[in-house]
């Protein structure tokens, strides 16, 4: 394989931003906010949770599968830019439901169809890397890849909060999907994939299903492991970004709760953006799994400290900790799957590690019934939140148990 060029880095990186864009409007500024237009303040922990993991379990399904079918599909455009294309379709028109939404019921359509169509895209697209990169600029690609996704938060964070109007939104839905179509023109342009034509061969249609289904995890037992690691980190870390609207809207008593949000999110993402790059070099010279106990560490006392924070100054402060830790930890763990994914089924495999993003933002928002219930237990002190933070510190040390068992190959070459 040859050197990775600036141009080859963008294009496999470049659709993550469209994504990034879309789903932290949709999840951490539109959907709290225009919840509220059609649910009662005491539900709204719940009802939020409750519709972002149904969709989330649907993108569980959906994005290993849709990476799976990649691995074999058949085109002279290659394996993975066909169903990206198809995907991002499909998200304009899901985009459009959701924009018309005058009620839960029709809101939750968009949504879940969203979830179906951005997944089909979503799965191709992490194989890109494993096609493209060579494994010796794996960190550093690994390192953009976080640079464009945390790019797409800091944007939406300063921007959409500012543009939402939630009582009419078509301009913040016109954003994402603005945003989401050139991401995915950039990739689909220079992303440069040869013909999958040659590499075909002739199997039956039971034989194909049969080969995408089967996950060998038997023969990758260090994968599995890897992908339980990501799951309990970011567990904790999206129950942060899922409620953090309500959390500064009950905790603060602010009188603009999306746009302080927006500030938050910024604040976490430019921390993230700067230690993800400098984790992607990092972990090509040290080692993947000593980032990985940074990440732990800076995660964890951020969200203890968060516990504490009764001013805006404080919860930007400790939000900063935060984004520290999650940017070494993505950039860190993105790398390993790399190196641990199987180069027959790297879409397969690669998808698969959405077990653990899309799974933990599902369990996450399993945290707003036990929300509503502790803050409606004791009305006015939202003791709700502090357990939240704490569970997301355990669940980020936790995940270093687990670690102790991945091997990490960079440090066995060292």
């Amino acid at each position: 394989m040859k050197k990775a060029t600036p141009l080859n880095l963008i294009g496999v990186n470049a659709y993550w931003m469209g994504l990034s864009f879309m789903w932290n409007s949709l999840h951490v500024i539109m959907l709290p906010a225009i919840m509220l237009n059609f649910v009662a303040d005491q539900q709204k922990n719940t009802a939020l949770g409750l519709m972002s993991f149904l969709g989330l379990l649907l993108a569980m399904v959906v994005q290993p599968l849709s990476g799976a079918i990649s691995d074999r599909w058949v085109s002279r455009f290659g394996r993975r830019r066909p169903l990206i294309l198809i995907g991002t379709a499909f998200d304009l028109l899901f985009l459009g439901i959701m924009t018309m939404a005058g009620g839960v019921p029709a809101l939750a359509l968009g949504y879940f169809g969203l979830q179906l169509a951005s997944n089909i895209a979503h799965g191709p697209a992490q194989g890109l890397m494993h096609d493209l990169i060579p494994s010796e600029s794996m960190g550093l690609a690994s390192g953009i890849k976080n640079f464009f996704d945390m790019g797409g938060l800091v944007i939406s964070s300063l921007w959409v909060a500012r543009i939402l109007d939630p009582q009419n939104p078509l301009t913040a839905y016109a954003a994402v999907a603005a945003l989401l179509v050139a991401g995915a023109l950039v990739t689909l342009i220079f992303s440069r994939e040869q013909s999958s034509l040659e590499m075909s061969k002739p199997v039956s249609f039971r034989t194909q299903l049969r080969e995408i289904l089967r996950i060998d995890f038997r023969g990758h037992r260090d994968y599995g492991r890897l992908i339980a690691v990501r799951l309990l980190f970011l567990t904790g870390i999206y129950g942060v970004q899922s409620f953090a609207q309500y959390f500064i809207k009950d905790t603060l008593q602010t009188d603009d709760a999306v746009k302080l949000t927006g500030d938050l999110m910024a604040i976490i993402v430019l921390s993230l953006i700067a230690f993800s790059l400098v984790a992607g070099y990092l972990c090509d010279r040290f080692g993947r799994k000593p980032m990985h106990v940074i990440a732990a560490i800076l995660a964890a006392l951020g969200s203890l400290l968060m516990t504490t924070a009764h001013s805006a100054g404080a919860v930007l402060g400790f939000g900063s900790l935060i984004g520290a830790g999650i940017g070494i930890f993505l950039s860190a763990n993105w790398a390993l799957a790399n190196d641990l994914a199987p180069l027959s089924e790297a879409g397969k495999f690669l998808g698969l590690t959405n077990l653990a993003t899309a799974g933990a933002g599902a369990l996450s928002r399993l945290n707003g019934p036990m929300l509503d219930l502790v803050n409606n237990a004791w009305p006015g002190r939202y003791l709700g939140y502090s357990v939240l933070f704490v569970t997301t510190a355990v669940l980020a040390l936790a995940s270093l148990i687990l670690l102790r068992r991945v091997p990490d190959p960079t440090r066995k070459q060292a």
